[in-house]
């Protein structure tokens, strides 16, 4: 029997990004809160020894153990779902921090079409421009409503960047805490392409410092060191934002905040109108262990949040068949393939230098910038060069044509290794009605429960979209003046593996219509008021972005919103 502990305010599941920032604003607002991370403690002391290659990038130190708990894929509902058994197209972090101390740091606003664009595209196009089975929808937020609660996740993670980045892109009421990164000569000759090209370049916005910085919580972090271990590792500098150096500690200070470690949360306790609290188990032991809360938050990646409402029957469950219901509704992923490979014989790049977010980006193609009448996809892509770091273990580039090993593959490795340069395109994800999530009939985890599965392909939406964008990308490294450029514009049946992108997104959603949303524009759940959901599953579609700075803002806005109802109670729109 699960032993019954004393009752607190709020209870967090998941102490990454969106679970660090709540429990930031709500202790220092004066209210008890339990944070339950089902993955060890960290620290940026566990990184003094970090750059190790083989052990975080290629075995994954820092992410879940998929041998106690994965996720199941299939591309459609005629096929069998199996489970992910090895890491390949996307990576679950796991411990104090999530996801946020393993990301690159790349940090893009959503652009106001975003969060409109169901009507946004009805206007402009008509209805008919949108595929029958393509489920998009506005949020039941704009993106002025969330533009203050951005500048907050901005001032806290002392987010770099230009002054005025894109103009392209949505309106700022206050500039980056930091000014940009380094422009390497690689980006430059980045950006004097597209400018050339009549295109918008800017610095990417980063959450690696650019310089030594202090946050209005007054929290010291030192700059960034351009050494090119961010992504798959923590920064020993505490340079990179990340939970652990920013919100976590500011929550930990007020002493407001019980943070339990190796705490699994398996089901939240409700009456099918509110909450009462959550039981977990706790990893080690065995043992469980029943937290009672005035406000449950679920705060961890898109597939426990889903998962944790499907296991504790709450919320309807979606039906691809009928599209009634909600919870695992519009799963998204991240549209990646479109890029150009530009190769140099007369130019060598310091390429194994960089950081997570050293980059130069645009946004002409990205959401509704141009014109989609005569094209065969809706939204779009940013398209960038990056200078992140380039790994021996992982990093191999060479022209197409030269051999797979042997002498003459040796020979053009080491030509082409500080010689390439790579121009891409990150595209949005566009829901469809057979695109979602549920629980596994079969598979189960090391608990005994049924694992989460998805069902997902990429459509002709995807497809087209790739093909479009490959051949700006080829446009802009072309004009960079390389001695060789391959273009790479064809995207095929999704698979589990290669790796591809970390950004899964829905499961759910935010929006203004229960009906086809599971949560309010403050994340708080329709069907029990003292439930809030957050992260990346509230996205309806994902963006031509990296989602950390939507999730971060949303964060932020319901944080007000849980300590608003504290004291009111109902719900709050």
């Amino acid at each position: 029997m699960a032993t019954q502990l004393p009752k607190t305010d709020v209870v967090i599941v998941g102490m990454g990004w969106v679970g660090g920032i709540i429990a930031a604003e709500l202790t220092k607002a004066g209210h008890s809160v339990v944070g339950l991370e089902r993955g060890r403690s960290r620290s940026t002391a566990d990184y003094y020894h970090v750059h190790d290659e083989l052990r975080y990038a290629n075995r994954y130190e820092l992410m879940q153990d998929l041998s106690k708990e994965t996720v199941t894929y299939r591309n459609n509902e005629k096929i069998r779902a199996l489970p992910m058994r090895s890491y390949g197209s996307f990576l679950m972090g796991d411990g104090l921090g999530g996801a946020g101390v393993h990301w690159n740091g790349q940090y893009f606003r959503f652009l106001p079409y975003d969060f409109e664009i169901k009507t946004k595209t009805v206007e402009r196009y008509g209805k008919n421009k949108i595929p029958a089975d393509m489920t998009i929808q506005d949020w039941g937020i704009t993106y002025d409503e969330l533009e203050p609660y951005f500048v907050k996740f901005e001032q806290m993670a002392g987010i770099s960047g230009d002054p005025e980045p894109s103009p392209l892109a949505g309106k700022m009421s206050k500039p980056f805490a930091t000014g940009p990164m380094k422009q390497s000569p690689a980006l430059k000759m980045f950006r004097d392409a597209a400018s050339k090209l009549g295109l918008h370049p800017y610095s990417m916005p980063s959450a690696n410092l650019s310089q030594n910085y202090k946050n209005p919580d007054g929290i010291e972090r030192a700059a960034c060191q351009y050494c090119g271990f961010c992504e798959r590792f923590g920064c020993e500098y505490g340079a990179k934002a990340d939970p652990t150096v920013t919100v976590l500690p500011v929550a930990q200070k007020t002493g407001k905040l019980d943070l339990r470690t190796f705490a699994n949360v398996t089901k939240i306790i409700h009456d099918g109108k509110k909450a009462t609290g959550v039981q977990y188990t706790h990893m080690p032991t065995g043992e469980e262990y029943v937290q009672p809360a005035d406000v449950v938050v679920l705060a961890s990646f898109v597939f426990s949040n889903t998962r944790i409402l499907l296991l504790s029957k709450l919320g309807k469950p979606y039906d691809p068949k009928t599209q009634t219901g909600v919870i695992g509704r519009n799963y998204c992923y991240q549209v990646n393939g479109a890029a150009t490979s530009a190769y140099y014989d007369d130019k060598e790049f310091s390429t194994f230098m960089g950081a997570g977010a050293l980059g130069a980006v645009l946004d002409d193609y990205n959401g509704d910038n141009f014109d989609h009448t005569d094209l065969k996809f809706l939204h779009g892509a940013s398209i960038s060069l990056t200078q992140t770091g380039l790994r021996p273990i992982a990093n191999n580039p060479a022209p197409s044509g030269t051999p797979a090993w042997g002498k003459d593959f040796k020979a053009m490795s080491i030509k082409y290794a500080n010689r390439t340069l790579n121009v891409s395109a990150q595209g949005s994800s566009l829901p469809f009605r057979h695109h979602y999530l549920d629980l596994d009939p079969t598979y189960k985890d090391a608990l005994g429960l049924p694992l989460i599965r998805m069902t997902f392909d990429f459509e002709d939406q995807d497809k087209e979209l790739v093909k479009y964008l490959a051949t700006k990308t080829k446009e802009i490294a072309d004009q960079m003046g390389a001695s060789k450029t391959e273009m790479r514009g064809t995207l095929s049946t999704y698979n589990i593996v290669p790796y591809q992108s970390t950004h899964n997104t829905g499961g759910v959603t935010m929006g203004a219509d229960p009906s086809t949303s599971a949560v309010n524009n403050y994340l708080q759940m329709w069907d029990a008021e003292n439930v809030f959901v957050c992260g990346a599953s509230a996205f309806a579609h994902n963006s031509g972005y990296n989602p950390t700075a939507t999730v971060g803002g949303l964060a932020y806005r319901t944080a007000e919103g849980i300590a608003t109802y504290l004291t009111k109670g109902g719900s709050l729109v």
